[in-house]
């Protein structure tokens, strides 16, 4: 059983700072709904089929008189006027006014359109309520406007970060103007007809649907927008049936707790032609980043999406591992290689690891065959000592600068974490690593960090070259350096001085490099280089801190990120933290690393330790704004209960004491 139903995921579109138009994916077909139209759809993917650049618009005809659909602001705007909407998983609800008289008649129309995009097929359906509020009986024509633009069929090991172009425009291929033909990709207008009598105080709705692909569509529109819904309510029994449900007192909490997972949600992708079945897209909505990229998909909320995917999280975790990631850091939808080598992806994907042990129990076969992955990436990168150089940007965090390069705490600790975390893998499940040869190397790459690039003097870290040049970067990466083991409790305490206003913290979020860091710092790459910061970043940085018990800190971080719940449906790669916006334009739509604000909340606030055997221990943290509830949380066949008001943790209805291990 769904923790929250599709209504429960509802969002108001008028509270809305959405970087882009707003998109709704189906699992198999995405669809953009125009900006400020009441019906207007605009770009639709359906992998392997793509019209970026297709449209529909409709029009109105009434008693003779023509009503356009996305008035023009001011007087002169005289068409279907915007009045909000509603976003949910599975549908795009708008609702508009018209209210204006033609030669001493008033007409008066409440316009409703609801955009579903197809399941099982590509396409979308658009319905059409329409509702005379006039005293006279009217006669009511729908005039579409359809534009295919340029479709094509990419194939699937081409779907990776930049969405597809259009191709060769479409022509028309029917008499009747409702089907065209690009190639081997046709697209097709159905409807359930285009005029109606509408009495005054009636209601009409009219029911259109566009398929795209290599063969016509099948079914009723009405029908096939039922059929999808259906399935989204499917996908939320399955998905969120191990995911608990929260309750807060807090201002904010729940609006972001929900949307969180909604962003998670969106970029899963059920079409069995994919290497997995669900496949996770690192964005997908709008047709880019539609592939799995290790970083996000094992890196930031590796518990939430195996509470999600459940089994199918390994067969996730084997697709990446499949591709030579040596050169690659991420896979098209049917398993290519695409990119270059990351040099995070190995800690991504033992990070979901440990996710899988825990939740799920992993074998000594897959656990040998991380530690060749891990060993192979290591050889890929050039050995400096103890440590290994990274390279330049093209392997790290591609800011804009020079710094963050070559010889880097981060991820140089994140590879001591890694063989740490391989030895208490093999240890659980007797995979015969050779622990005390992974635990001394672990050991010696923490002190080599500390050793040879903490500067002393400024309290952070340095980046160093191999021509010998250093760089200190007040980056939010080296935090991760602390989080991964590579900090002594003075190096941290340094660290956490400059998580305050003005240097990392702001407003809204976090930073990616600090204001004070007048070399780096610049506001045109608000993902990785300053004003804003990567969406999984700042609940990362907040769950840091809840593990090392710094709680107070912890919230600092995490309440400065909740109106985020508020003003967006599903959560963008990055958004500044200087004001509640995000980039408007751009490769930004929506990113699964949006999770990882609801991993921070269980993980941290929360207080649940998912241990590699199975085990849990449960320690939630006082908060100061109020409390919290999370009920419904699934592990191992039992039902864990949290509370952080009252510190109480409920196990298959028995009470037990906070921070008692449960095995």
């Amino acid at each position: 059983m769904s923790s929250y139903s599709l209504d429960e995921l509802a969002y108001d579109l008028r509270q809305s700072v959405a970087p882009d138009h707003t998109w709704v994916t189906s699992g198999w077909t995405s669809v953009r709904a125009l900006l400020g139209t009441v019906c207007g759809v605009g770009g639709c993917f359906a992998p392997p089929y793509a019209a970026p650049d297709a449209e529909l618009v409709i029009g109105f005809d009434v008693n003779g008189h023509r009503i356009t659909d996305g008035a023009s602001p001011g007087v002169a705007g005289r068409g279907l006027l915007y009045a909000g909407g509603t976003w949910r998983p599975d549908r795009i609800v708008r609702h508009g006014t018209y209210h204006r008289h033609h030669e001493g008649d008033l007409v008066s129309l409440r316009v409703q359109s609801t955009l579903t995009p197809l399941y099982g097929q590509a396409g979308f359906v658009l319905e059409v309520e329409v509702v005379n509020r006039g005293d006279r009986d009217i006669t009511l024509d729908l005039l579409p406007r359809a534009d295919p633009g340029g479709p094509q069929r990419v194939p699937l090991a081409e779907w990776g970060w930049v969405p597809p172009a259009p191709g060769p425009r479409a022509t028309s291929a029917s008499a009747d103007g409702l089907t065209w033909q690009a190639g081997d990709v046709s697209v097709e207008l159905v409807h359930e007809g285009l005029r109606q009598d509408v009495p005054a105080g009636g209601t009409t709705v009219f029911a259109l649907a566009v398929h795209i692909g290599g063969v016509p569509g099948h079914g009723r529109p009405r029908d096939l927008a039922a059929e999808s819904s259906e399935r989204w309510r499917r996908r939320l029994a399955g998905a969120l049936a191990g995911v608990p449900r929260l309750t807060s007192d807090i201002p904010g909490l729940e609006a972001y707790w929900r949307r969180s997972l909604v962003s998670g949600l969106v970029c899963l992708w059920d079409n069995p032609g994919f290497i997995t079945t669900p496949f996770v897209a690192t964005s997908g909505v709008d047709g880019g980043a539609l592939c799995s990229y290790a970083w996000d998909t094992g890196g930031y909320a590796p518990h939430l999406l195996t509470l999600m995917l459940g089994d199918a999280t390994v067969d996730v975790l084997e697709s990446i591992m499949k591709v030579d990631l040596t050169r690659h850091y991420a896979i098209a939808p049917d398993g290519t290689g695409l990119g270059v080598a990351y040099a995070y992806s190995g800690w991504s994907l033992i990070t979901l690891a440990t996710a899988v042990s825990a939740h799920l129990g992993i074998t000594p076969d897959l656990v040998t065959r991380l530690h060749d992955m891990a060993e192979g990436l290591d050889r890929r990168f050039t050995a400096a000592g103890p440590l290994r150089d990274y390279g330049t940007h093209h392997n790290l965090l591609e800011m804009r600068s020079a710094g963050w390069e070559h010889v880097v705490a981060s991820p140089n600790a994140e590879r001591a974490w890694c063989l740490d975390r391989l030895a208490d893998l093999s240890e659980v499940t007797g995979a015969r690593l050779p622990v005390g040869d992974l635990r001394a190397r672990a050991r010696d790459i923490w002190r080599a960090v500390g050793r040879e690039l903490w500067d002393e003097d400024e309290g952070w870290f340095r980046c160093r070259y191999p021509d010998g040049h250093t760089e200190l970067v007040q980056h939010v990466q080296a935090f991760d350096a602390m989080r991964n083991g590579a900090c002594t409790p003075e190096m941290a305490s340094a660290m956490l001085g400059r998580l305050r206003d003005g240097a990392f913290l702001a407003p809204y979020g976090v930073s990616g490099v600090s204001p004070e860091d007048r070399i780096h710092y610049e506001l045109g790459d608000t993902d990785w280089s300053g004003g804003g910061a990567y969406s999984g970043e700042g609940p990362q940085l907040a769950l840091s801190l809840w593990e090392r018990g710094e709680a107070d800190l912890a919230w600092q971080v995490m309440e400065r990120l909740l109106w985020m719940g508020q003003h967006f449906p599903y959560f963008p790669q990055e958004h500044y933290c200087d004001r509640p916006a995000a980039p408007p334009s751009g490769r930004r739509v929506n990113i699964v690393a949006g999770l990882a604000g609801a991993e921070a909340i269980l993980t941290g606030a929360a207080g649940v330790r998912f241990q590699l055997d199975g085990g849990l221990v449960v320690s939630p943290a006082a908060l100061p704004d109020g409390g919290l509830e999370l009920t419904g949380l699934s592990h191992r066949g039992r039902t864990v209960d949290i509370s952080t008001a009252s510190g109480t943790v409920t196990v298959d209805g028995r009470r037990h004491a906070a921070g008692e291990p449960i095995r």
